[in-house]
């Protein structure tokens, strides 16, 4: 569920802080808080970031601005309720979880400045059935899950476009300034 496609930028973003809003993905069934922050995490530092070392130029932030979840088949619970599950035993699956999601990514400079916005949506569909399909119980998350990958796969382009610049952008305006607590300052 949490494996990320190695994609990585021609032109690899100096190291960056990252941040999550999960936003409307926080109102479904499916997806845990933290999942976001994980999927983004190996994103990012699988494919946009150079290895990290001490010093960060600036941020990247998901934000999740729209999340629908949807169940369809209840025409297949129907059946499979008035013939005991029978259908079941044969493949028919139970119902679906569609999951249909707006992600932007933004990078901001030191100077929390943002420097560059992508959109990308993503919609996933998630078969609930007896031998190939998923659990009722893990549908909802995988469902969202995919969907959130779906989407960054659309912002992983869009950044390959503008890398050159936004590695230019982020290294003139310098690292972070970091607080005693080790973590980056924008100001």
């Amino acid at each position: 569920m949490f494996q990320t496609p190695s994609q990585r930028l021609s032109s690899q973003l100096p190291p960056l802080e990252i941040e999550v809003d999960n936003g409307a993905l926080m109102q479904t069934e499916g997806a845990l808080p933290e999942d976001p922050m994980r999927v983004f995490r190996q994103e990012v530092s699988q494919n946009l970031i150079e290895p990290a070392d001490s010093a960060r130029f600036g941020y990247a932030k998901l934000l999740v601005t729209q999340a629908e979840v949807k169940r369809t088949g209840k025409f297949f619970q129907g059946v499979q309720l008035l013939t005991m599950m029978v259908p079941s035993l044969l493949g028919v699956p139970v119902e679906y979880y569609r999951t249909g999601l707006k992600a932007e990514v933004q990078i901001l400079n030191a100077r929390s400045e943002v420097i560059g916005s992508y959109v990308g949506t993503g919609r996933s569909k998630v078969r609930v059935a007896m031998y190939h399909g998923y659990s009722q119980a893990n549908a909802p998350r995988l469902a969202d899950v995919q969907a959130l990958r779906l989407a960054l796969d659309q912002i992983r382009p869009q950044l390959e476009a503008s890398a050159d610049t936004l590695r230019q952008q982020l290294l003139a305006a310098g690292p972070l300034e970091t607080t005693p607590d080790g973590t980056g300052s924008g100001q």
